[in-house]
This record gives C-alpha cells, sequence and structure tokens, in this order.
C-alpha cells in the first residue's frame, strides 16, 4: 500500500518557503513537499546544507531556491522574500522551523544567550510572517505552519530561553491565526517532543534514556513524523484548522 501522500499530490504546484530548511526537521519537510509537487524555498544560514536539500527537492523534478539568510534580521527576510517572488512570483506556505539552543541553568545564562535564542526562534518567526503574511493577504489564500516544541508547553530545566521562544511562538500562532483567518489564511503550530536530530544527537546517553522513559510509547520520533503532519497542514485536507496547536510527542506531555 502507498504512502498518503504518495496516492496523490497534496502540494500540486504550490510554493514552501521553509526556515531552518538545510538539515533535520526543516529538510524532511522541503523533500516531502517536493514529493507532492511543491517547489521550495529553502532558508538556512549554512551553504553546504541547503545546497544538500536543493539537490533532494530537484530529485524529484521540482523547482528549488537555496538562499543564505538570518532570520533574525528583517532586512535579510525582505531581501530573501524578493528573490523568492522574482524566481516563483507566489508563496503559498510558510513553515517557520528555524531554530537554536544555547541551554544553560539561569544563574549561569548570559543575556547573550537569552538574546540570541529569542531573537533567531521568536524574532525569525516574527520576521518572516510578517513579510509572507502581506502577499498572502493580497492572495487571500495562505498556509502557516510554525514549529513550537512541548519545551514550550511543559519547560525544561536549562532551557529557560527556548522554553520562552516557544512558548511565544504558540501565543504568537494563535493570535494571528484569530487576525488571518477572515482572509482565507490558517496559521498553525507543531510541537514537537523528543526527535532524532542532529541537535539531539549531541545529548548525553543519560538524558537520553531518562527522556526515553517519559515516552508512553517507548520511542523517540522521527523528522518523517513531524514532516507528515506539516504536509497535511499546510494541504487542503486542514482547510477548517486554524490556531491550533498540536503536539507529535508519543504522548510525553498528555
Amino acid at each position: 500500500m502507498k504512502r498518503l501522500e504518495e496516492t496523490h499530490m497534496l502540494l500540486n504546484n504550490k510554493v514552501a518557503l521553509i526556515t531552518g530548511g538545510g538539515r533535520g526537521i526543516g529538510r524532511e519537510i522541503a523533500v516531502i513537499f517536493a514529493r507532492n509537487g511543491a517547489d521550495i524555498v529553502i532558508c538556512d544560514l549554512n551553504t553546504a546544507d541547503i545546497d544538500e536539500t536543493n539537490r533532494q527537492v530537484e530529485a524529484h523534478q521540482r523547482k528549488a531556491l537555496a538562499i543564505t539568510c538570518d532570520i533574525s534580521c528583517l532586512c535579510e527576510v525582505e531581501q530573501a522574500i524578493k528573490k523568492a517572488l522574482d524566481k516563483f512570483k507566489k508563496i503559498d506556505i510558510l513553515i517557520n522551523n528555524a531554530g537554536i539552543t544555547k541551554d544553560n541553568l539561569l544563574l549561569r545564562m548570559t543575556e547573550s544567550d537569552w538574546d540570541k535564542v529569542i531573537a533567531v526562534n521568536l524574532k525569525g518567526v516574527f520576521n518572516c510572517t510578517k513579510v509572507i503574511s502581506r502577499l498572502m493577504l493580497k492572495q487571500k489564500s495562505g498556509k502557516i505552519v510554525n514549529i513550537s516544541s512541548i519545551i514550550g508547553i511543559r519547560g525544561n530545566a536549562g532551557q529557560a530561553n527556548y522554553a520562552a521562544s516557544k512558548a511565544g511562538i504558540i501565543g504568537f500562532t494563535k493570535s494571528i491565526a484569530r487576525e488571518l483567518a477572515s482572509r482565507g489564511i490558517n496559521v498553525n503550530a507543531i510541537a514537537p517532543g523528543f526527535i532524532e536530530t542532529g541537535m539531539t544527537a549531541k545529548l548525553s546517553d543519560e538524558i537520553r534514556e531518562r527522556m526515553l522513559k517519559e515516552i508512553p510509547l517507548a520511542k523517540f520520533g522521527t523528522t518523517a513524523d513531524v514532516a507528515k503532519l506539516a504536509l497535511f497542514l499546510a494541504s487542503e485536507e486542514s482547510n477548517y484548522i486554524t490556531g491550533q496547536v498540536i503536539q507529535i510527542d508519543g504522548g510525553m506531555a498528555m
């Protein structure tokens, strides 16, 4: 039996912009979107990473545009969107996925650690949504999917900056969903739990074992798990869903 996304093109001829699309969850989303008929704009800071995602997208016979961009800077976001429009003329889907961590206990966390995480994880979502929502308002359609985290729901010791940024994304999602709903724009958030990525691979075996015990399904998630949910939220299958935060965590934060 074929997978759901292979039975028909859920995003045929759509254009999706994905931040943090160079690797991990972002790359997985880019590839599954391309497999479903979308052309992809890949925004990331690492040129080698976005070039590889670009190659994988084009392997599915879809167009790709790789842009090196610091989303914490509004002017860079505006320039990136201009490049995307020059090539594709429209943007139908925005995936706000880019994120970083700079973990430490509160008393050891520097002001720079706080500011950088908030700037990328939260301000970056504001910057990209602000610019692209203007286009979607003119089109009277669009799908915005913000990647939050269960850490933004339940918190985590040593991640006050990250938790605050991801909780902020949840509040932002609900507010913008209310603002844009009347113009046919859906805004939702995904809150992943422990997903196997390069970021989580850096954790010690002790931490991984402790976290596994907290997951009722007794396994870690994959980037494909998150990408398939993003595909659903970016497609017409989710047209009556907006302002929601969907946890994909194996039951970790139920």
